[in-house]
């Protein structure tokens, strides 16, 4: 899932551990739902409009109490209920290996910059327009990275999460598939994973285009049809455009804030922005090629100058009515990246009122959230499904 600018870190100090009542035990076990029609765990019989309504979707698996794109924060995930693991923002290796990172940048999320013998990899690159430095994914052999381990991205806000700092490596996006079927047979139910192509023109422009790469994968593992339990999604429209080619997997549309351009359309002169795509105009083209949005919560209820939730936009109405099914991002326990009126004192890495902020959310008829803290998630679910 993209950067927001609530993604970034910002400054925090002492941390009320919590991890959410859902958790029952390791078979993923969740506080059952009576709930409504809306809430049936099989309304349509297969695909991805079987998931239950609203979805909670594992965000980098739950990133909230473990460091993020990591089979550890995949197998948490699943282990607190989550219907979805968010597993994971897919980017490519220098031997055209597929890998889980937030971002092709590395410096962030793995322990490169301790390893000296990588010094001379760190570099300054433009990415999508913008410059960045440090080390990056496609430098690098699967065997180099292999050598890596994954850290907390924002230690400020999570200094628990640096706990498990060295302990899982990073996956391969063939190995997120294995575990999905070992986790299926384990667990006696279909898992679903929800991975995202990053940057496919940069990466396109190297050679190394996603797309292909993933499709083969699919394939290999008998995973890319209409039924298959894995969304596709990605912020670049062409990306889904060409993945909808390739396979038959459900396919989702992501969207930041109004005023941005994917970077497909800066690419090739395309001068709409996500305001446009989000038109009832805009929508019923993105229904012709995918079967659903990701945009961003602030497209779905905007927020005020001081950061408070204003009137709802007619996003989830128009969306519905285009066939399309949305998942927004990203809910969030900690005060930085809730609504102003759901925040609680003013640490960085205290949680807020979340509960208030899903209740808010879930009226406006989304169809699920990604959402780091997939146990409370699960919890403001059953709160909603049960009137």
């Amino acid at each position: 899932m993209g950067t927001q600018n609530s993604d970034e870190q910002v400054g925090g100090t002492g941390r009320r551990a919590l991890l959410g009542a859902a958790v029952l035990g390791a078979s993923g076990a969740v506080l059952g739902l009576s709930g409504t029609a809306r809430a049936g765990e099989d309304r349509h019989g297969g695909g991805v409009k079987s998931l239950p309504v609203p979805t909670i979707i594992g965000h980098r698996g739950a990133s909230g109490y473990r460091p993020e794109h990591t089979l550890g924060s995949y197998q948490l995930a699943l282990d607190l209920g989550a219907h979805v693991v968010e597993a994971g923002d897919l980017v490519p290796t220098k031997d055209g290996h597929i890998v889980c990172r937030h971002e092709p940048e590395i410096g962030g999320t793995t322990d490169v910059a301790d390893h000296p013998e990588f010094a001379g990899r760190r570099t300054t690159k433009l990415l999508d327009g913008v410059s960045v430095t440090g080390w990056f994914t496609e430098d690098f052999t699967l065997a180099e990275l292999k050598t890596l381990r994954a850290i907390e991205r924002i230690p400020a806000n999570r200094p628990h999460n640096t706990l498990y700092n060295g302990r899982w490596e990073i996956p391969t996006f063939e190995e997120v598939l294995k575990w999905q079927d070992e986790q299926t047979r384990k667990r006696g139910k279909q898992v679903w994973i929800y991975p995202e192509t990053k940057h496919p023109t940069y990466f396109r422009k190297l050679g190394l285009g996603l797309e292909e790469r993933v499709a083969k994968l699919l394939r290999k593992y008998g995973k890319d049809g209409k039924n298959a339990p894995v969304i596709l999604q990605s912020f670049e429209p062409t990306s889904i455009q060409r993945l909808n080619k390739l396979v038959g997997n459900p396919l989702v549309v992501l969207l930041s804030s109004a005023t941005s351009r994917p970077w497909d359309f800066v690419e090739t002169g395309d001068p709409r922005t996500v305001a446009d795509l989000i038109t009832p105009k805009g929508l019923k083209e993105i229904a012709g090629y995918a079967q659903g949005i990701g945009p961003t919560l602030d497209l779905v209820i905007p927020k005020d100058a001081n950061g408070n939730l204003t009137t709802p936009t007619t996003l989830v109405a128009d969306a519905h009515k285009a066939g399309l099914i949305l998942h927004p991002y990203t809910m969030r326990n900690e005060n930085p990246f809730l609504p102003a009126e759901y925040r609680k004192g003013t640490d960085a890495d205290a949680y807020g009122d979340v509960f208030g902020a899903y209740r808010t959310y879930f009226a406006t008829g989304i169809d699920g959230v990604f959402t780091d803290n997939p146990d409370t998630g699960l919890l403001a679910r059953q709160d909603f499904v049960n009137g």
